[in-house]
């Protein structure tokens, strides 16, 4: 009689995915410069705090984004977390082969990451650490600078779809 224990079966990549979606996450925008100063920006939910002191956060990206070598070679970046009548732009920064930031208002923040107007918090970031783990890269941020919006109502990402309002009941 052998001791090893039963081969589980493989995980289903679209059941977890589906699993995933049942936790309700805020939407941000990263944002970032390339070393010719190329605006970069891609729609993320993987945002998550790491620690008060020193103040860090973290969020994630695939291995295969076209934007990964301007995030991982980049000396700082934005965490725009969006407030709900931003939800076009999340859109916009989720979308492929187009000029993401025609027509959007900026200002340069900390290392000239570019920070959108209207944001419901902010969080300005040099790029402190970034560990390979499965298909994604995670990017753990130093804070330098944050700000965030009084009243704002966040943009919420739940089950495949935004949500500008929680539903009650």
């Amino acid at each position: 009689m052998s001791d090893a224990a039963p081969a589980m079966p493989a995980l289903d990549r679209q059941h977890f995915r589906s699993a995933l979606g049942m936790f309700a996450t805020g939407v941000t925008i990263i944002t970032a410069r390339d070393p010719s100063g190329r605006l970069v920006g891609l729609t993320a939910n993987s945002f998550n705090s790491v620690s008060l002191t020193p103040p860090l956060v973290l969020w994630s990206l695939s291995r295969q984004a076209g934007s990964l070598p301007v995030f991982a070679a980049g000396s700082h970046y934005a965490i725009n977390i969006l407030a709900a009548e931003q939800m076009p732009l999340a859109q916009r920064f989720a979308t492929r082969d187009i000029d993401r930031f025609a027509g959007v208002a900026w200002r340069e923040g900390a290392g000239g990451a570019p920070v959108l107007e209207g944001a419901a918090a902010v969080f300005e970031c040099a790029n402190r650490s970034q560990y390979e783990e499965g298909d994604h890269v995670i990017f753990v941020g130093e804070v330098e600078l944050c700000s965030a919006r009084a009243g704002a109502t966040p943009l919420i990402f739940h089950g495949g779809r935004y949500f500008t309002e929680l539903p009650i009941g």
